[in-house]
Formats: structure tokens, C-alpha cells, sequence
């Protein structure tokens, strides 16, 4: 399965909804992404330029899309982005293969 790492921020609508009934964001995030077909594997509030963090897994990037799309278009939330995480045993592979691939390349002179 694929790793994802997804930071956002909540928009203004909806912050006035957690203040005026507070709720658990991580079972309704984690909600989302099982309909999806995904897995929520951490879910963190943050401080910063963004107000979450979270990273799921799920088969294949479009059904991470779908989850997101909901989400944005919900209005809830804003500035969303989505980035692909690697384990370390990943990168090892992709740099092997890496040196295979180089070997056919030749830049231009």
C-alpha cells in the first residue's frame, strides 16, 4: 500500500462548528478514508502554516483523491496537500534500481 502524508488547515466555518460542538476530528477523518478504501494510519492537530497532519495508506492515489475531494469540497477545510512517503527499505530499492537505469542514460554532452 501506498503512504500518504496530508497536511491541511480547517477554514473559518468550520472552526465556528468546533467551537460550537467540539468533536473528534481523527474518527471522522479516519471515517473518510475507509470509505475510500483506505487506511488512517495517524492523524495529529499542528501548529504552524498548517492545522493537521495525517498519514494514511491506501492502494493507489486516485482513491486518496476521493477522499480529499469530499473533504475540500465540503467547505470545512482549505489548502490541502498531499505528498508520497517512502520507507527507507523503498529508497534502497529505487536507488538500485536507480544505478541500473543509469547505466543506459547518457546526458547530453
Amino acid at each position: 500500500m501506498a503512504r500518504y502524508i496530508i497536511t491541511g488547515s480547517y477554514t473559518a466555518a468550520a472552526m465556528r462548528g468546533l467551537l460550537a460542538k467540539p468533536s473528534d476530528r481523527e474518527a471522522a477523518t479516519s471515517a473518510l478514508v475507509t470509505a475510500a478504501g483506505g487506511k488512517l494510519r495517524a492523524f495529529y492537530l499542528t501548529t504552524g502554516e498548517t492545522d493537521f497532519l495525517m498519514i494514511t495508506e491506501t492502494e493507489n492515489l486516485q482513491d486518496m483523491m476521493a477522499a480529499l475531494i469530499v473533504a475540500g469540497a465540503s467547505g470545512a477545510v482549505s489548502g490541502l496537500k498531499t505528498v508520497q512517503a517512502f520507507s527507507s527499505a523503498e529508497f534502497t530499492a529505487a536507488q538500485k534500481r536507480a544505478g541500473k537505469i543509469a547505466q543506459k542514460y547518457s546526458a547530453p554532452a
